[in-house]
């Protein structure tokens, strides 16, 4: 199948507003704990709104727990718990039609004017060393874990850890856990060690908002073996829109976005890309995709290059395809 950057088509057959979007992280739980003023409606503070999300063509979007790294002990489950409460309380209750979502049957029953939400954790800080914890997220429709955020915890070391270290006893624990619920293990900002541990003991895998290192050399970016070790086992790719993870020049741009969809394509991973944006976890965006509203541009741009299945895979069908439960 060719595909890419240097095979523009001829038109483009459909408007990025009428194909659906399953977006792979964002931090807006985060924003509006740190802000008890922030609604989900505020335009002025947040990339990610329920206006935002309409206007987005948004089918279904993961919502990420992350307690910062500021948060120390045993106060992190309790931000954790908090972080639920706005989701449950903020989001679910005041917008009727946007749905918690743990397993493909349920986006399956979302109505046409429904938008699905995925709770997801981003860092096991939140857990400590206890699955009790874990199990508690997992009720409260927590569907997919990241080990790490950049440093260690008593699960693994992240990416930014200089130890370097890979799973602990626990971790594997947890990875176990996962696999015992059908949850994602996510692999984002996890330590390389780490990484190769997962891909030998985990079932169902994600890298939520994960560039390529081969593009922009990042330490938070994937190495071709990893992106090759991810596709062979099936996994979600999120292509993230943080810019310092896209280039090294000033300025970024949705053809950035795009040089890493294609070098995933390059390596045999057509069907396992997605998008993580990772909005409202950064402080810039890429020049005219400045918040979930303007997905549009970046689908207009697909279009442009690869054919209307594969935009629907990247934009929904490969992350749909690859939740793990039915």
């Amino acid at each position: 199948m060719q595909t890419g950057l240097f095979m523009l088509k001829d038109e483009v057959r459909m408007e990025g507003n009428q194909l659906k979007i399953f977006d792979g992280h964002c931090d807006v739980l985060w924003k509006m704990w740190e802000n008890d003023d922030v609604s989900f409606s505020d335009n002025n503070h947040l990339h990610v709104t329920w206006e935002g999300l309409e206007k987005g063509n948004a089918k279904v979007q993961c919502f990420a727990i992350y307690v910062p790294e500021k948060i120390k002990g045993e106060s992190a489950f309790q931000v954790a718990l908090e972080m639920v409460a706005i989701f449950n309380k903020k989001i679910l209750d005041r917008y009727s039609n946007m749905k918690l979502v743990t397993s493909k049957s349920d986006i399956d029953s979302l109505k046409e004017n429904e938008i699905g939400a995925i709770l997801t954790l981003e860092g096991c800080d939140a857990i400590g060393s206890d699955l009790s914890r874990l199990r508690k997220l997992y009720g409260y429709g927590v569907t997919s874990v990241g080990l790490t955020w950049n440093y260690g915890n008593a699960v693994a070391d992240g990416i930014l850890e200089t130890r370097g270290a890979g799973l602990t006893e626990f971790g594997k624990s947890v990875v176990e856990e996962n696999n015992k619920n059908s949850v994602w293990t996510d692999v984002s900002h996890l330590s390389i060690k780490g990484f190769w541990d997962v891909m030998e003991s985990a079932d169902y895998i994600i890298a939520s908002h994960s560039n390529c290192h081969k593009i922009c050399n990042n330490p938070r970016n994937l190495l071709d073996d990893q992106i090759k070790a991810l596709i062979q086992k099936n996994a979600a790719i999120g292509v993230t829109f943080v810019p310092q993870f896209l280039t090294d020049s000033q300025k970024c741009t949705i053809t950035d976005i795009l040089k890493h969809v294609e070098h995933y394509c390059s390596l045999g991973g057509l069907r396992n890309i997605g998008f993580g944006s990772d909005f409202d976890g950064i402080s810039s965006t890429v020049e005219n995709l400045h918040s979930f509203k303007e997905y549009h541009n970046l689908v207009n741009t697909l279009l442009k290059y690869y054919s209307e299945t594969d935009v629907k895979g990247f934009l929904f069908d490969n992350f749909y395809n690859k939740y793990p439960k039915v």
